[in-house]
C-alpha cells in the first residue's frame, strides 16, 4: 500500500468501551504529537479487527486523525480476528448474519462518544470509513447526525438488505446529513453494477453531497493488500480521495 510521505509518529492501544451491559473491544491510533485532531471511526470487514484494519487505523493517525476501530462482532465473537481463507470468510459471514442495524448503530455511537470524550479530538462531527461489510455499516452510520464524512468501500448489500432484516439500508439515504464517498470495483461479483447505479440514483434523488468512484477491472476488497483482489492503483487513488474528503469536511 502507498504510505504517506509525511507520516506523523503514532501511538496505538487496545482498549475496552462500555456500552450499557456490553464491553466492546477497540483499537485506537492517534498522533503522538500534542494537538487537536479530527476523529474517525474505522469499521471492519467480516474478518474482525485484524492486521489490515489495524493498519488502516494507524495510517489515518499518521495522516493526522484520531482513529478508532470498534469490534462489531462483540456480542457473538469477542476478540474475533481471522485471515482471508475461505474458511475464515465463512466464519466471518456467520457472525455478520447475527448483527442487526440497531445494534451496529449503537456500537458506532459508542465509539463516537468515546472519541468525543478525548481531549485530543476536535469538537464537532466525526468521520467514518468502512470496508466490505464495514462499507455497508458505514453507509448505515452515515445517517447518524454526528457523522460529517463517510468513506464507504465496496459495501455489499446496501441496495437489497439491512443487517438483521427490514427494508434495505438504501431506503435510509434521505437521513444522511453529511458527505459520503462510495468506492466500487466494476468487476466485483458481490456488488452488481446495477446495484451501484441504484445507490447513485438514490443519492442524487435525495440531493446528498456525494461522490461515487468506480474502478474498471477491479474486484472486491481491492484496498486490502492481503486479498487476491488487491489493486494497487485503485487502492492508492481511493485512499487519496478518502483523505481529501476527511480533510475538507472534518
Amino acid at each position: 500500500m502507498q504510505q504517506i510521505m509525511t507520516a506523523l509518529p503514532v501511538q496505538t492501544q487496545s482498549l475496552s468501551l462500555t456500552n450499557g451491559d456490553l464491553t466492546i473491544a477497540a483499537y485506537l491510533a492517534q498522533p503522538q504529537a500534542s494537538g487537536i485532531y479530527p476523529g474517525i471511526v474505522v469499521i471492519q470487514e467480516v474478518f474482525g479487527i485484524n492486521s489490515h484494519i489495524r493498519n488502516i487505523t494507524e495510517r489515518l493517525a499518521q495522516a493526522g486523525y484520531v482513529a478508532i476501530a470498534p469490534a462489531i462482532y462483540q456480542r457473538t465473537a469477542p476478540g474475533f480476528e481471522v485471515g482471508y481463507s475461505p474458511e475464515d470468510l465463512a466464519e466471518g459471514r456467520k457472525h455478520k448474519e447475527q448483527t442487526t442495524a440497531p445494534q451496529l448503530l449503537n456500537d458506532i455511537q459508542c465509539a463516537i462518544a468515546y472519541l468525543q470524550s478525548l481531549s485530543q479530538v476536535k469538537l464537532g462531527g466525526v468521520g467514518t470509513i468502512g470496508f466490505c461489510f464495514g462499507g455497508h455499516v458505514a453507509y448505515l452510520a452515515a445517517t447518524l447526525p454526528t457523522v460529517r464524512a463517510t468513506a464507504s468501500f465496496y459495501g455489499a448489500g446496501i441496495a437489497i438488505m439491512t443487517p438483521g432484516g427490514d427494508e434495505p439500508t438504501l431506503m435510509r439515504t434521505a437521513e444522511i446529513q453529511g458527505t459520503i464517498y462510495c468506492f466500487f470495483g466494476n468487476a466485483d461479483p458481490l456488488i452488481p453494477v446495477e446495484q451501484v447505479e441504484t445507490i447513485t440514483t438514490a443519492l442524487q434523488t435525495h440531493q446528498i453531497d456525494h461522490q461515487i468512484f468506480r474502478y474498471d477491472n477491479v474486484g472486491h476488497g481491492f484496498v486490502c493488500d492481503q486479498r487476491s483482489d488487491y489493486d494497487e492503483t485503485a487502492a492508492n487513488h481511493a485512499w487519496q480521495q478518502a483523505l481529501q474528503l476527511f480533510k475538507a469536511k472534518l
